[in-house]
């Protein structure tokens, strides 16, 4: 059995040059130097809409609270061209020059959804699928309270070409609601809501009652 290659560099990008470039994003060869000193390359894709030292865009955890309702998560279901088909995700958008990720998740959620929220919590910037991309995202915990007047009926403000249907999932059975989702419909559940409902469902039922581990 041969032994692991000794690491001797500290991994580093030399050079990126576009190989094409669209409105929205671009693809560009990464020439990089590995953790042995091998000089290689790298396909990547990356956004042309990135602001200076901020994420690309946030994502929105959005928790619906009324009287005498339980609480929901805010989800929303949309055609993606990529896809091929609808997903469910959570509300989501680019973050616009000078706005923060607050600022930009509670327009995006306004935008996408028609309710007013008010930020809760915020993450550091983490990246979405980093073999593919340097897409960042951050997310933005909301709770919006639905006894508030401007919520009881809420209205989208959509931009042209978009197309978005609100769904209410309640919180303490949300991976249940997702898995009946999937099964009725051809529908792509987006990692990071997947991953959420794994971990809503271990905080509301013990760990060898997750459904996932039933499969």
């Amino acid at each position: 059995m041969s032994s692991p290659p000794k690491l001797t560099t500290i991994p580093h990008i030399v050079k990126e040059e576009v190989i094409a470039s669209g409105k929205w994003l671009k693809l560009e060869k990464t020439t990089y130097v590995d953790p042995v000193g091998n000089t290689r390359t790298w396909e990547t894709t990356k956004r042309t809409t990135r602001q200076a030292n901020a994420a690309d865009g946030v994502g929105i955890i959005a928790l619906l609270k009324r009287t005498l309702h339980k609480d929901c998560v805010v989800m929303v279901k949309q055609f993606r061209p990529p896809i091929g088909c609808c997903t469910l995700e959570f509300p989501a958008g680019l973050i616009d020059a000078d706005e923060s990720a607050e600022i930009a998740a509670l327009r995006e959620l306004k935008e996408e959804t028609g309710y007013k929220g008010e930020v809760v919590g915020v993450t550091p910037v983490t990246c979405l699928d980093p073999g593919l991309s340097n897409c960042t995202t951050q997310i933005v915990m909301v709770n919006i309270n639905g006894d508030d007047l401007e919520n009881t009926n809420p209205t989208q403000q959509l931009g042209d070409g978009e197309f978005v249907e609100v769904l209410l999932l309640p919180l303490d059975e949300f991976q249940r609601e997702i898995d009946d989702l999937m099964k009725k419909e051809k529908i792509v559940v987006d990692s990071k809501v997947y991953i959420y409902g794994m971990g809503m469902s271990q905080a509301f039922f013990k760990p060898n009652e997750l459904r996932v581990l039933k499969q």
